[in-house]
């Protein structure tokens, strides 16, 4: 009998050393030793699987690739940036691709994504530089109709459809590329991991090997990535941590415009974008954008007012307006588009409650001009004059910029960057800008700008006196505006 004590005692021992297995989200790459059904990390339901034992192994030292050295010593030259031969591009990235460099552009399906790249590659092979173009959604073929119709047929430019990392990698010897633009990495799929392509295993192992391919080569990699309904890039999170920079494609259906936001970027800023025209014939860098959120009145209109808006660093004149009817309905409608809805009913409140505006039983219908979104509080000064214009029926002149964000007492507030937006308003030909008064204890100083008068007001009672649309005014006329010194 104790003679088996021993044994069993072994046994016990034995099965405690066994790892359960482990469990992983699909969405996020979230890992839990047991199985829940929602993940820990991104909250998504039903997202976690098992993915086989938990893997226990224990490291140690090997040999190194390369001595470690001073870091003065290291060349920064090999890191410096290279023009993409697309301005905007270059904006975004500040100053161009960096070789070894993994870069990631996301966006909905329809944006114009493989446009964009395929005008790279492009601009890249006229300049000298092999590019390796591999579809994984389109043929070979496909991508030749869509190159021949945006003139970017160039002989140092190679088409591959594969969908096999192995067939990739295979490819980027053979061609030894400059660049290479994979299309997308969703579609690319490997035999040495489990699951299918577009999974989190895949995906994960398949960035991973392209971009192991890169830094060794000093490859400049461009991947395209799909997102999800809800916007985010499909597959895991570590995808955006692998990757040297992010790049969201952004743009409406029903608009032409798009535009290249940086969401990450280990070489340079993320508070720039890049504006395109995606036609028929391709995709076109707008350089200027002043005229894409305006409309062209012959003369002034009620109901509108311009403001100057900030993406990223850079600044955009914008027009907002708003349409007020009487309504027989006890709930008015409140129609937004281009603004926050939220913000739009706090602009209401006010002007009813500080500046006597009866808006109780009126529609209101606000919106911007070319698909602009104007969620900065920067637009409420803008909001608010359309709103009141359109309401007394008198036209804001076509000369003049309203800047500023508006509090629930009905005071105005200093934005940021105010002084680069007056000088983008002057640039463009205006000549008067309705501001806050910076009440800080260290006020923003604006400097004298050429062509333009700076009126300065504390609530948005005053900035409507000033505009002459508190009711009971004088209309004013065309081009026409009261300057007062608060």
């Amino acid at each position: 009998m104790s003679e088996r004590w021993p044994s069993v005692c072994g046994m016990a021992k034995a099965s405690s050393r066994r790892q359960p297995p482990a469990y992983r989200c699909q969405e996020c790459g979230w890992t839990s030793v047991k199985w829940v059904g929602r993940c820990g990390e991104c909250q998504a339901w039903g997202s976690v699987d098992e993915v086989g034992a938990a893997p226990t192994t224990r490291a140690t030292a090997g040999p190194v690739t390369s001595p470690a050295i001073p870091i003065g010593a290291v060349q920064a030259q090999a890191a410096s940036s290279r023009s993409s031969g697309v301005a905007e591009l270059d904006r975004v990235l500040g100053g161009g691709i960096v070789p070894g460099g993994v870069l990631l552009l996301a966006g909905e399906p329809g944006v114009g994504k493989s446009t964009l790249l395929l005008e790279v590659a492009a601009q890249t092979a006229r300049r000298g530089a092999t590019v390796l173009y591999v579809s994984g959604e389109e043929s070979a073929a496909q991508v030749r109709m869509r190159a021949e119709r945006t003139n970017a047929i160039e002989d140092r430019l190679f088409l591959a459809s594969e969908v096999d990392l192995s067939a990739v990698l295979g490819q980027i010897e053979a061609v030894a590329p400059d660049l290479l633009v994979v299309d997308s990495i969703q579609t690319i799929g490997t035999d040495d991991v489990d699951g299918i392509p577009g999974g989190v295993t895949q995906v994960r192992a398949v960035t991973g090997a392209l971009v192991r391919a890169a830094k060794e080569r000093g490859l400049a990699t461009l991947l395209v990535g799909h997102v999800t309904k809800d916007g985010s890039i499909a597959g895991p999170r570590a995808l955006e941590h692998i990757v040297d920079v992010v790049l969201q494609f952004e743009g409406e259906r029903s608009s032409r415009l798009r535009l290249l936001r940086a969401v990450k970027n280990r070489f340079g800023p993320v508070d720039e974008i890049g504006c395109f025209d995606l036609g028929e014939d391709g995709i076109v860098e707008v350089t200027d954008a002043a005229g894409l959120f305006i409309s062209r009145h012959p003369e002034p209109m009620a109901g509108t007012c311009l403001t100057v808006t900030l993406e990223g660093r850079r600044p955009l004149l914008a027009e907002v307006q708003s349409l007020v009817d009487r309504t027989t309905l006890p709930q008015p409608r409140r129609a937004v588009s281009g603004l926050d809805p939220s913000r739009l009913a706090m602009l209401v409140a006010v002007l009813q409650r500080r500046v006597g505006v009866d808006l109780a039983h009126a529609d209101i219908y606000a919106a911007t001009v070319g698909g602009a979104a104007l969620r900065s509080p920067a637009a409420d000064l803008a909001a608010a004059v359309s709103i009141a214009s359109a309401v007394t029926n008198r036209a804001v002149p076509h000369n003049a910029v309203a800047i500023g964000e508006v509090g629930l007492a009905g005071e105005l507030r200093q934005v940021p960057s105010i002084v680069q937006r007056l000088t983008e308003a002057a640039r463009l030909g205006h000549t008067h800008a309705v501001v806050p008064i910076d009440h800080s204890p260290k006020p923003t100083r604006i400097p004298k700008i050429d062509g333009l008068t700076v009126v300065e007001c504390s609530d948005v009672r005053q900035a409507l006196r000033l505009l002459n649309l508190v009711p009971g005014g004088m209309a004013l006329e065309p081009g026409d505006l009261q300057v007062v010194t608060p």
